[in-house]
């Protein structure tokens, strides 16, 4: 390997990091790393999708609370009174996912996606329905499907306290804002780790070129899984000996869950939707992740055009719905494995060093080195 004597010097250097220290890191592409072949979006972000909003929540309190809240809103108005086509794929169910049956059933979403850790998934459902009870419109609903995503941070925070609680949720869907968005360890990925490093929140979005539609996707991620980082087809972890196989006898505490939310202005229903929560996962193999044993590995996509949006209440019999055909798929199908990918990788590049619960610690990836290593594989573009 080219670079096989990196791992001993990484870890022979790293400086133990406080939880307040940030360093300012890059994303991926701004050192030169561009993934695909489609251009992203104005933000590459989630939130170059319509009217699609991020906001985050951040714990981090004494010497072992690490967690946080990131809320994802497909528009700006009353959700549940203008619900917005959706699926989701269950890759690999070792996870919580709140919400799932309903929109598997009907194909619609009705609040916003919040993510947070395994263990405060119901405080999640509690701010969700409280947020949907503030509208007037809503003054006499007695069912709310809250959708609250999570992956297990136990190993940096003190995940039994369950220290969030629904006004936490609340805030970061109040803070929830377009234009660029946070990413590494912040919000929902303030504890997580990914492929042997700190990982976190990541997003990046793909523009299809206007001659076959001129549609957006976006993807947000929340990074907490296993395997071998590659990226852009570099064999990065294997180059810096850090990764899930490099000793069967390493205690290995990394196989917490990904959540991958993928949103999209094309006018798609809930099959196709689907189908492009589908290839979401194709975009997470090529980072290097595995879908591992105890890994939850859940893709929710919605779509924001509005011609789609199904009313609470309907007086007519029958719905008129724009629907993209098959046969134009192919380029979204496309621009969620490229953003997707993306993201992940931006969430490790944006991530720092957080050291929590028992002392634990998670470091982010040793930049200078793995720029080496791309450019030594001919993988920089500047």
């Amino acid at each position: 390997m080219l670079f096989n004597k990196l791992a001993s010097t990484f870890l022979i250097s790293i400086l133990v990091s406080t939880v307040g220290m940030c360093i300012a890191q890059e994303r991926a592409r701004d050192y030169g790393i561009e993934i695909g072949i489609l251009h992203p979006g104005r933000y590459n972000a989630i939130t170059d999708v319509g009217n699609v909003r991020v906001g985050h929540f951040t714990l981090i309190q004494s010497d072992s609370i690490r967690t946080g809240v990131t809320a994802i809103l497909p528009h700006s108005e009353n959700i549940f009174q203008n619900k917005v086509p959706a699926a989701i794929h269950l890759a690999n169910g070792f996870g919580k996912l709140a919400g799932y049956a309903q929109v598997a059933e009907l194909g619609v979403m009705e609040t916003p996606i919040v993510l947070s850790n395994t263990l405060n998934v119901s405080a999640g459902l509690d701010a969700l329905i409280d947020y949907t009870f503030r509208f007037d419109d809503n003054h006499d609903i007695r069912s709310v499907n809250g959708l609250v995503g999570e992956t297990n941070d136990g190993w940096l925070n003190d995940i039994r306290g369950r220290h969030l609680n629904k006004s936490h949720f609340l805030t970061a869907i109040d803070s929830a804002t377009q234009g660029p968005v946070e990413e590494g360890s912040v919000g929902a990925g303030t504890g997580t780790s990914c492929l042997g490093f700190k990982g976190g929140i990541g997003t990046s979005s793909r523009k299809i070129p206007q001659k076959v539609g001129g549609w957006t996707v976006g993807v947000l991620v929340q990074s907490n899984f296993g395997g071998i980082l590659q990226i852009d087809g570099v064999p990065v972890g294997e180059e810096l000996g850090i990764h899930k196989f490099r000793n069967v006898e390493d205690l290995y505490k990394e196989d917490g869950s990904c959540m991958i939310i993928v949103a999209t202005d094309a006018p798609l229903d809930a099959r196709n939707l689907e189908r492009l929560a589908k290839r979401a996962m194709f975009g997470l193999a090529r980072t290097g992740g595995i879908a591992s044993n105890g890994s939850g590995d859940f893709v929710i996509a919605f779509s924001t055009f509005t011609g789609n949006q199904i009313p609470y209440e309907v007086s007519a019999d029958l719905l008129e719905l724009t629907i993209l055909q098959n046969e134009k798929m192919d380029y979204l199908f496309e621009a969620v494995i490229e953003a997707t990918e993306e993201a992940i990788i931006n969430s490790l590049f944006r991530a720092r060093s957080i050291a929590g619960y028992q002392g634990h610690q998670r470091h982010p990836l040793p930049i200078k080195d793995v720029l080496n290593i791309m450019k030594a594989y001919g993988r920089l573009k500047n």
